[in-house]
């Protein structure tokens, strides 16, 4: 473990996964200078996917924010792999969430508030951030849930 982002993961009750390798032609990160671009992240726990199903089609907002917070988790992991210590982040720039729900529903910033909720916690107000919330029809594996990141690194 290192440094105060960490141990504020810790505090959480929360340890980071080691990060998830493409299921695709991708890289999971990039970076540009002090920019870093984290690929959307899934809500994957020891190798298997979790938080199968749809918004408006029996999975509660609840379990979906949970879903948005593992893939916050995830984006830490890829961030970390790409800053070499958490502590070298400036603050968050930006999240992207997606949510498998039905054309109904409605209520996909309630949903993407587990990630951005998790960016507060552990960076304070340099987890503030802009964001998107959108739905979509599906996503991959059946998740509920994809999130992608932005964030700047400091000197």
């Amino acid at each position: 473990m290192s440094g105060t982002v960490e141990a504020r993961l810790k505090s959480l009750g929360l340890e980071l996964p080691v990060p998830a390798a493409p299921i695709a032609n991708y890289v999971p990160f990039t970076r540009s200078g002090a920019i870093v671009v984290i690929s959307g992240q899934i809500p994957l726990r020891d190798g298997k996917m979790h938080h199968i199903g749809k918004l408006g089609a029996g999975m509660s907002i609840e379990e979906a924010q949970q879903a948005a917070r593992l893939c916050a988790l995830n984006i830490l992991a890829q961030l970390k792999a790409a800053a070499g210590d958490l502590d070298n982040v400036k603050r968050c720039l930006r999240l992207g969430g997606f949510v498998n729900c039905t054309p109904d529903f409605t209520q996909q910033p309630q949903v993407v508030n587990g990630a951005s909720d998790l960016m507060v916690a552990v960076f304070g107000d340099a987890g503030k951030h802009a964001r998107t919330a959108v739905g979509v029809p599906s996503l991959p594996g059946g998740v509920a849930v994809e999130v992608d990141a932005m964030f700047e690194l400091g000197s």
